[in-house]
């Protein structure tokens, strides 16, 4: 797990625009996959582009809707919405193999193999949804992978928004920003972390969090969580730790009060055991 974590690191300390977003991934992968290889899942990235053909189309309209008909009309990926909180939903390799996934990780194929052929391709995170911006001339167009690549105007967006998260959310300008590549690799932490903790997955949990205090080092919540999770696996005095940390960071916390009780709680039972 360390020798993980600072792969992921090493990852993480280049400029944003120029972090690998695919061997990041493939790093998170490794949360549920221990024996994961990147390079053959990089190998297939490369394979899939070389074999759309699209990078030898040159207009740029033409190779979007040729990587998009090859992805989603050819090759069959697709949103997986019987099993959508399965966690290989959430692995690069596993979208590869079994070409389904959720939105980030579908976006994430479409990214990757846009690159390879030319296109300026980034991620946009809409609330509760994920989805594709491409660059084409002027003109900047909306793609849904979840949805076999279709094109999505800012209407329909707001719609696939509202079904997503169960209500009417107003967009703005600033909804439709690029998310950087940290970001998205947070993003797909977050998810995975979420999938964990339901699960009772504790010690994948912890991975996950330990991820993300890479991609953002100075998070309270990551910190506060990481402490819940170490008393979860029985590490009590590391998670006191996490928690005493949080507590002198954030002292004006809404759950500050929690917390301390919960600590006040394992220390009295750390100390019946003396």
């Amino acid at each position: 797990m360390e020798a993980d974590l600072r792969v992921f690191g090493e990852i993480l300390r280049a400029p944003a625009p120029e972090v690998d977003l695919a061997r990041g991934a493939l790093c998170i992968a490794r949360i549920e996959h221990p024996r994961l290889i990147p390079e053959h899942c990089l190998k297939q990235l490369d394979e899939l582009a070389a074999r759309s053909g699209a990078a030898r189309l040159g207009d740029e309209l033409r190779t979007l809707h040729r990587l998009r008909e090859f992805l989603f009309a050819e090759e069959g990926f697709r949103g997986n919405g019987e099993d959508y909180y399965d966690p290989c939903n959430s692995c690069l390799n596993d979208v590869l193999e079994r070409k389904h996934g959720i939105p980030i990780t579908l976006a994430l194929v479409m990214m990757e193999v846009g690159a390879r052929v030319g296109l300026r391709l980034v991620g946009v995170g809409l609330p509760g949804h994920f989805v594709v911006r491409a660059q084409v001339g002027g003109d900047s167009v909306l793609l849904d992978p979840f949805r076999g690549g279709a094109l999505l105007t800012r209407e329909g967006a707001h719609e696939v928004v509202a079904r997503a998260v169960g209500r009417s959310i107003r967009l703005t300008e600033a909804s439709f920003a690029p998310c950087s590549r940290p970001q998205m690799l947070a993003r797909m932490l977050g998810n995975l972390k979420a999938i964990y903790v339901s699960r009772h997955q504790w010690g994948k949990a912890l991975e996950t969090i330990d991820h993300l205090l890479i991609v953002d080092p100075d998070s309270s919540s990551h910190l506060r969580d990481r402490g819940s999770v170490l008393v979860k696996l029985g590490h009590f005095h590391r998670g006191l730790a996490d928690w005493e940390r949080y507590l002198g960071q954030h002292p004006e916390a809404s759950d500050v009060e929690v917390i301390r009780q919960q600590l006040r709680r394992v220390r009295e039972g750390l100390a019946a055991l003396n």
